[in-house]
């Protein structure tokens, strides 16, 4: 049966810098040379999902838009949309007719038809997410809608937007009921990046390790999807820094011979011939992602049964802060985004004293 043709869409006005599709990743495909890739900051993009009533699970999250430095301005080419953002972003929705208004992140926001949506600054963070009900519609590559930017894999020939890209949207119209938002920010946690040592810490001398577990380092100009190089005190291998070449996973930190550690993203090689002295655990994976330049870290070592434990506590977490979210309202008890969806043929609505009273001209 053919897929049925998408009538829905959000188009490109501008691209902003780096905005790309992303899932949870691409997964199987490491033997042959494939990076997972995905969302760096998985937790955002499934918070996004959930807040427009998509799957948001471990497994099953719907693919999303990664929005890197500052975001692209979409136009609506559908009956309604539902969007959600999570991640500090800044956000504004321009109508007809009307004054340009800006929009909360953190919470869902129904457009309509010709509205513009101005994505702009990601700021406080490397990424921001932006989630539409539904979900997109468009072909898997490799069972993923993860883009994978340096081979040209995924969505839209596995590249970031440009203008006047098309999204297609799966559905043509936002779903009823009224729009959520997460009562409280989800909570990243703070201090140093937990690791697990190895696989090939031997080939470290006592004193790189200890001071890799108490330096502080900070993330260099060299960061992207595929990893971070980090400045700080060097680290001395016994020998050389050379190992035969062997896997990769996201979170290993590879030191060269110049004893700066490099933190590998979801982008990274899936193979590599530097010595690995730790690996960051998965559920720190997410603060790792949304470093930028000039950041500063530290890592902190973990046990294996530890790292297991902190992951279960993690999903616990996100299962709560999804639990959580709640029907929301402005203050004054207007529902803004549905009073502007609707068709106003007389008149004009101005809100005054706050927000608490109408007044029809």
């Amino acid at each position: 049966m053919m897929a049925a043709i998408p009538t829905a869409f959000l188009t490109v006005v501008r691209p902003g810098l780096f905005a790309t599709v992303q899932d949870l990743g691409r997964f199987g495909f490491q033997e042959l040379g494939m990076p997972v890739a995905g969302a760096l900051d998985p937790l955002a993009l499934r918070l996004a999902n959930a807040l427009v009533g998509n799957p948001a699970g471990n497994k099953d999250c719907t693919a999303g838009l990664e929005i890197a430095l500052l975001g692209p301005t979409l136009q609506v080419e559908a009956m309604s949309v539902r969007i959600a953002a999570v991640g500090p972003l800044a956000m504004a929705v321009e109508r007809e007719g009307q004054a340009s208004r800006p929009l909360e992140p953190h919470r869902s926001h129904t457009l309509v038809q010709g509205d513009i949506l101005r994505l702009g600054a990601v700021d406080g963070a490397s990424v921001a997410y932006l989630a539409a009900a539904g979900g997109f519609a468009l072909e898997p590559v490799m069972g993923s809608l993860s883009t994978y930017v340096r081979a040209g894999i995924g969505p839209l020939g596995g590249r970031p937007l440009a203008q006047n890209d098309r999204l297609p949207l799966a559905w043509d119209a936002a779903p009823g009921g009224p729009e959520t938002g997460l009562p409280q920010l989800p909570d990243y946690g703070s201090g140093p990046l937990r690791v697990v040592l190895g696989p090939q810490d031997g080939r470290f001398t006592e004193a790189a390790l200890a001071t890799f577990l108490s330096a502080v380092y900070r993330v260099g100009k060299q960061a992207d999807r595929m990893g971070l190089r980090l400045e700080g005190p060097a680290l001395t291998h016994r020998g050389s820094a050379d190992i035969p070449s062997d896997g990769l996973v996201t979170g290993a930190i590879q030191v060269p011979g110049n004893g700066q550690p490099i933190l590998l993203l979801n982008d990274h090689q899936t193979i590599g011939g530097y010595a690995k002295i730790a690996t960051v655990i998965s559920a720190d994976l997410p603060r790792a992602g949304r470093l930028r330049p000039g950041d500063s870290l530290s890592f902190q070592a973990v046990t294996v049964e530890e790292a297991e434990a902190i992951r279960r506590h993690q999903e616990q977490a996100i299962a709560g802060w999804i639990g959580a979210i709640r029907p929301v309202r402005p203050a004054g008890g207007i529902d803004l985004d549905a009073l502007y969806a609707e068709n106003l043929i007389s008149g004009t609505v101005d809100i005054v004293n706050g927000g608490s009273d109408l007044e029809l001209l």
